[in-house]
């Protein structure tokens, strides 16, 4: 299961919700951390709600406008938990693209999950490790295997690029600047969470969203939800051996 199919919706919920914005990057462990709120019952599910890339989760929506906006409005009455929480998760290259092929839902959006008036949150999720994710990013790029339900035993390791792991390291340093402007903007204090820790201590990670969301955590309602494969790191070990020492 991907955890964006509708039987793992909750009931429509009425009320208006209360959001926040999981801000982060691509290949930062962000499906891990999602998947831990999401596991609570009462941190929303904050998935990516926006991806409307031809091969992301809502890619039938891919070039529709209409439709973007008929699952935007799904997700809203039926991915908010219970007690009224609602999460999202972004990159800014998705917001991106949306602002220049549907800039009218990327304002409604925003607007929903930061306007004033009810005091915005932000989550931003990122990784000490510079050198390990912008391998991360650059292997997945070349070889495109995003998630470990896509790897297979004969497919070929891509060939190691110095000029790929810098690429992506310029790129994710731009990414966090985005997130961080943003919220000194918007004067918005993020809480700021950092993969290394939140894999270290899942429960510490999870009870500060909570706290930060001013949410009591009740064990009663916490839910099943798709486990999360780790991908090989086989092949990310010997490129940062290669990286470190200067090869090409």
């Amino acid at each position: 299961m991907t955890g964006y199919e509708k039987t793992l919706d909750w009931p429509l919920y009425e009320g208006r919700p209360k959001p926040y914005l999981l801000a982060t990057t691509p290949r930062s462990g962000s499906t891990f951390l999602s998947h831990l709120l999401w596991q609570t019952g009462c941190l929303g599910a904050p998935l990516e709600y926006l991806n409307f890339e031809a091969t992301g989760p809502f890619g039938s929506a891919n070039g529709l406008p209409d439709r973007q906006a008929a699952v935007w409005e799904h997700v809203v009455a039926h991915r908010t938990s219970p007690n009224g929480i609602f999460g999202m998760k972004a990159f800014p290259l998705q917001m991106e693209v949306l602002g220049s092929q549907n800039p009218s839902l990327l304002t409604r959006t925003m607007r929903f999950l930061l306007g004033k008036g009810h005091g915005s949150r932000v989550v931003q999720l990122r990784r000490r490790d510079e050198i390990a994710h912008a391998i991360s990013l650059a292997r997945a790029s070349l070889s495109g295997i995003w998630r470990a339900e896509q790897e297979h035993g004969e497919d070929p390791d891509p060939i190691y690029s110095a000029h790929m792991v810098n690429r992506a390291r310029r790129e994710l340093a731009a990414q966090d600047e985005a997130w961080a402007q943003m919220c000194r903007e918007m004067g918005i204090t993020p809480l700021v969470l950092w993969y290394e820790d939140v894999v270290a201590s899942p429960t510490d990670a999870v009870a500060a969203v909570a706290d930060y969301l001013s949410v009591a955590l009740d064990p009663a309602a916490e839910i099943e939800v798709p486990r999360i494969r780790q991908q090989s790191q086989s092949g990310a070990r010997e490129w940062r051996q290669q990286y470190e020492g200067g090869s090409d």
